[in-house]
């Protein structure tokens, strides 16, 4: 090739690089948890048992396939730290709805959550699974919701 040609050519190629993503050697594509919630406007989540590694990065997608107005029959997904009292959390949540049925003197106890949603809509959250193995509960917080058994358990292992 001839001198002008090279150079051309390794100037298209910088500026063709220059337009692509570039990902960053440690950045992780998180395993991505599907779960429904309300099928048949039951108050119940599809899964209720998640296996995690230790720091495994995850994407937990929620999904509300009810009919039901938000106000009668939100869902939303809590995922609290082991050892929590998710009783006595969804307890304190029903007394909050200004805060999104999240308990502001208890906050300190969630891991990960996604916020309430009406009928057909999908939230999301991506977080590192805690480093500790233990048993992480999760639950709806919406008022009731917890007691009927909306409810489930991320297994670290």
């Amino acid at each position: 090739m001839k001198p002008k040609t090279t150079a051309l050519v390794f100037l298209a190629a910088a500026i063709f690089a220059g337009s692509l993503p570039v990902r960053a050697a440690d950045e992780a594509t998180p395993r991505v948890i599907r779960i429904r919630a309300a099928i048949g406007n039951a108050v119940k989540f599809d899964v209720t048992s998640i296996a995690m590694a230790p720091g495994e990065l995850v994407k937990v997608v929620l999904t509300n396939v009810g009919t039901l107005p938000k106000n009668v029959m939100g869902h939303d997904w809590v995922l609290l730290k082991a050892g929590s009292d998710a009783a006595a959390f969804a307890a304190a949540a029903a007394a909050e709805p200004g805060n999104g049925y999240l308990p502001a003197r208890m906050k300190d106890q969630v891991v990960a959550f996604i916020p309430l949603l009406g009928p057909r809509e999908t939230g999301e959250v991506t977080f590192t699974a805690p480093g500790v193995p233990g048993q992480y509960p999760f639950l709806c917080t919406f008022p009731g919701h917890y007691i009927i058994g909306m409810k489930g358990v991320v297994v670290v292992k």
